[in-house]
């Protein structure tokens, strides 16, 4: 696939979340889609973070084919303006990575 036809595919995948949680939620990033693009993972894992509360958290599940979070997603979120942290929880039996996300709460 070109890198123009990849962009073009990658632009008409449904976000992960329309809305804001006040909760606890899991954003799944692990369809066909996501296999072999790692620039939409981690857009949607930060869009994902941004759709979250503070003091909630969000389970970032992640297609296998990817590999670990930490080669790729990790660094990104670390960059990003959000303050997170994070724990890398399980691989699944699919295949797939578990990160959990917790976005902090304001400090009084």
């Amino acid at each position: 696939m070109s890198d123009a036809e990849h962009g073009e595919a990658s632009e008409s995948v449904e976000p992960v979340t329309d809305r804001v949680h006040d909760n606890s939620w899991s954003a799944n990033l692990e369809q066909p889609v996501h296999a072999d693009d790692r620039e939409l993972v981690v857009r949607q894992a930060l869009d994902a973070v941004s759709h979250t509360t503070a003091g909630n958290h969000v389970n970032l599940v992640t297609h296998g084919d990817n590999g670990h979070p930490e080669t790729y997603l990790y660094e990104e979120l670390e960059a990003s303006d959000h303050d997170v942290e994070w724990e890398y929880v399980e691989r699944c039996g699919c295949g797939g990575h578990v990160s959990r996300v917790r976005v902090r709460a304001d400090e009084a």
